[in-house]
């Protein structure tokens, strides 16, 4: 049965967003949504969510990837505010051959949106986390694919097989890979047996801008 001022498939759109969240730890996408409650349009989706939000149920930010919060209204919610920590997603890596990016002091930041996940899911330390959203293939034995969200701490230091985001100062090229010291060498690995690993014979012009510490699935195309 409908809450006072909801429509039967608000009340069903809100059971799915509270039950995703419990099962996730993040807020579902406005297509995920959809498929759950079978609506076909993001228009239908975005009024009906606007109707939650108008009669308090949700809070939302529509500038902010995945940017819906449950209020106080929904007890049966057992996750409080306290518990959702916000990580901003920067840009994008590409998990491919490497691509150029234009010559700046941080090739990578370059947007300034988040996603929300629940403090369970982070490491203890949430300092110094980042997202960032994957394009290309070169990682999926990893289990990264296209379009999932690598959340990485910025680090200095690293050890063999960490899966890490580059910046190659000389290339003026990014990618995210396995990487290893091999000498006087570094190797950039992907985790995809059709592409080859990249040796950087001058480690000096690699910069690690970040380990991943997580990965966020993406359900639905990117």
């Amino acid at each position: 049965m409908a809450r006072a001022g909801l429509s039967n498939r608000q009340q069903r759109m809100l059971d799915f967003i509270i039950r995703f969240m419990e099962e996730t730890g993040r807020p579902p996408s406005i297509r995920e949504i959809g498929k759950a409650i079978d609506i076909s349009s993001t228009s239908v989706v975005n009024y009906n969510l606007n109707r939650l939000v108008e009669e308090g149920y949700l809070e939302r930010d529509q500038n902010v990837s995945r940017g819906i919060r449950l209020t106080d209204k929904n007890p049966q919610y057992s996750r409080s505010v306290a518990d959702v920590i916000r990580v901003p997603l920067v840009g994008r890596i590409f998990a491919s051959e490497p691509v150029p990016m234009p010559g700046t002091d941080s090739p990578i930041f370059d947007t300034d949106e988040a996603i929300e996940l629940t403090r369970e899911l982070l490491p203890a330390k949430h300092e110094g986390l980042f997202a960032l959203q994957v394009r290309g293939d070169s990682m999926i034995d990893a289990m990264v694919n296209d379009g999932d969200i690598v959340v990485m701490r910025q680090v200095q230091e690293w050890a063999n097989g960490d899966m890490v985001a580059v910046w190659m100062r000389d290339k003026e090229e990014t990618t995210l890979k396995h990487i290893y010291r091999e000498g006087p060498k570094v190797r950039l690995q992907p985790a995809n047996p059709m592409m080859e690993p990249i040796l950087i014979h001058d480690p000096s012009t690699l910069e690690v801008q970040g380990k991943v510490v997580m990965v966020v699935r993406q359900l639905e195309p990117a």
